[in-house]
């Protein structure tokens, strides 16, 4: 895995992203309640404090979760909620390492089909079903990864030319796209709650 991502907008964090599948899935993990850009440079500001190029699941496993915590705290914090993601992070790479020895990427090289592999990411803490399905069309549609069915396994996610997730994101153009969208989900959802009153 050795793609140009451009989720985080700066260069040395998408660096990482495209070369690291763990850094890729510790991105999308923290992906929730801030914004994509600072959820995805996470990891690299992550590995810049461990004194890495990159992010090891068993040293993030093994570390103390009270100076992990502070580790993400430490401004600016790596989220906005730093200790709650410091406990999912170390969830995270403590499951990778039981499962699959500490390699991120085994979660789907060799899956047989788009089934599988939403299992497989659905299996992983901190990921639920929309988040799985996102995962898995970042790996379909940019990092190359395409067992049989992952379009349909991604749902509406895997669709080509669409422009509804990070999956979609491949400079500031498509980027705009998906944040239009996104503002029309949630003024849709917002009308919808309204009519419900």
């Amino acid at each position: 895995m050795d793609v140009t991502l451009h989720l985080a907008q700066e260069p040395d964090a998408d660096a990482l992203l495209g070369r690291s599948p763990l850094a890729a899935l510790v991105g999308m993990l923290l992906d929730q309640q801030v914004p994509m850009e600072w959820a995805f440079a996470g990891p690299h500001t992550i590995a810049r404090r461990l004194g890495a190029d990159d992010l090891d699941a068993h040293e993030i496993a093994s570390y103390d979760p009270e100076a992990f915590a502070e580790l993400l705290a430490t401004k600016p914090a790596v989220h906005r909620y730093p200790g709650s993601m410091a406990k999912r992070i170390q969830q995270l790479c403590q499951y990778l390492v039981e499962h699959y020895d500490g390699d991120a990427s085994a979660v789907w090289e060799g899956v047989k089909d788009g089934r599988e592999l939403l299992k497989r990411l659905n299996d992983l803490p901190g990921f639920g079903t929309q988040k799985a399905q996102i995962f898995l069309a970042l790996l379909g549609k940019q990092l190359g990864v395409r067992p049989k069915g992952w379009r349909e396994a991604a749902g509406a996610y895997g669709e080509a030319k669409s422009f509804r997730s990070v999956a979609d994101i491949t400079g500031p153009d498509s980027l705009t796209k998906v944040r239009a969208h996104k503002q029309e989900m949630k003024a849709a959802a917002k009308a919808a709650k309204a009519a419900g009153r």
